[in-house]
């Protein structure tokens, strides 16, 4: 299965790169409309809606569908969307309320497609190599989403903004491209039954409700990703002139590039932490630096030393990813993976809007420093919850070894803690 890995990985790579040429372009088209932090903070609340309005079904129809043929639908979906968008930049059409629903709509599209794709990695690779494929994936995903995708971005936006859009179309198309080229199916194992979507989604809320080491994992991710989401929907206020640290649009897409540069680092090192701390202290020395990310910014004016705040942040949290998705991935049985992923991801991206909103209302208000502190304050809650909550017994439970045994129907769920 290694060719198709490689040609999975690949897709990730230009799915990414579209990722994060995106994440710079969007906010700038934003900027060229309005400067209220309010108005700017909507769209990423729009964008990331659909986590808590489509995430239950996107797990249901992952478990159902070709998770392949799913991922292909929704990248050549993106490519045609976008692609419009750089239309309409390039004609100076642009009303605020079209990159509304343009957000949503390609939320919609993030939450079946990342549902879909983290669901299909166990179809690929035998269990005890999933820490390795998955740290192989995230290399190259945080390589192309942050360390290449957003500087291109914004050299390419400095002499069109509407190329730098079209670039993001072009990416997705090739993405999809490379995974027509992967054969075979990819549907969940044992889902032969027939059955209904609300009955689907019950069965994977019931087992994520009841599985106390998942229960908390996503929690925690919620509270960060509550966090750092109104971080992001703030930051080029900051971080953008006439913001304090006065960077060009170019200098803002190297600052977030810092954060690539610490998650590359972080998913060369996480073997090698993991076996030496093990699981629960890599995962508590991960929600301290968690902070990082809000508070580096405001700590200083300097955008090196907020460079340095944002590497060690990033190389924290893909260590994070890795260990705990790679635990989900050993956990669950393949028919419930997709639904169970959507729960999981319902509770820790489903706060993702909520974090804009609050980050938008907070700088809008009190300005954009105090808001930064504030969603700092926040993420430093994922501390406690780990450490009371990810117990070295409850680990040893869910160990490789321990969760061999995990299958079953979905009427027979397997013991849980």
């Amino acid at each position: 299965m290694d060719r198709v890995l490689r040609r999975l990985i690949t897709a990730s790579g230009a799915s990414n790169l579209a990722d994060g040429a995106f994440t710079i372009a969007l906010p700038l088209v934003a900027l060229s409309i309005t400067r209220s932090p309010a108005a700017f903070a909507g769209v990423t609340v729009v964008g990331r809606l659909p986590w808590l309005l489509v995430a239950l079904p996107a797990g249901a129809l992952a478990d159902r569908l070709d998770r392949r043929a799913t991922m292909i639908s929704v990248n050549l979906a993106r490519a045609v969307v976008i692609g419009v968008l750089a239309i309409i930049v390039g004609v100076g059409w642009t009303e605020l309320w079209m990159l509304y629903v343009l957000a949503f709509a390609l939320g919609t599209g993030e939450t079946l497609f990342d549902t879909a794709a983290q669901s299909v990695m166990p179809s690929i690779v035998e269990p005890d190599r999933l820490d390795h494929a998955n740290g192989r994936l995230y290399a190259v995903e945080l390589t192309a989403n942050q360390f290449i995708g957003p500087p291109l971005a914004a050299v390419v936006a400095g002499a069109t903004l509407a190329g730098a859009v079209a670039m993001s179309s072009g990416l997705y198309l090739v993405a999809g491209v490379v995974l027509m080229t992967v054969s075979g199916s990819f549907r969940a194992k044992g889902t032969g039954r027939s059955t209904t979507i609300g009955r689907d989604i019950a069965d994977g809320v019931r087992y994520l409700a009841r599985h106390r080491l998942l229960r908390v994992l996503a929690v925690c991710v919620g509270v960060s990703n509550l966090a750092s989401t109104a971080t992001m929907a703030i930051l080029p206020l900051h971080a953008i002139a006439p913001g304090p640290l006065g960077l060009d649009e170019a200098g803002y897409g190297l600052l977030i590039t810092t954060i690539a540069v610490g998650s590359i680092l972080g998913t060369l090192a996480v073997d090698r932490l993991h076996t030496r701390l093990g699981t629960r202290r890599l995962l508590i020395l991960a929600t301290l630096g968690f902070p990082l990310f809000s508070v580096a910014p405001v700590a200083s004016d300097s955008p090196w030393l907020v460079g340095a705040g944002l590497f060690v942040a990033g190389t924290v949290a893909v260590g994070w990813n890795i260990v705990t998705v790679s635990i989900r991935q050993r956990i669950v049985p393949d028919h419930l993976l997709g639904r169970v992923n959507a729960g999981y991801r319902l509770v820790a991206w489903g706060t993702m809007p909520l974090g804009a909103a609050i980050g938008g209302i907070i700088a809008n208000t009190f300005g954009v420093p105090i808001a930064l502190i504030a969603a700092a304050v926040i993420s430093g809650a994922c501390t406690p919850i780990v450490v009371g909550g990810v117990t070295s017994d409850l680990l040893d439970t869910h160990s490789p070894t321990a969760d061999e045994s995990m299958t079953g129907d979905s009427d027979d769920l397997p013991p849980v803690r």
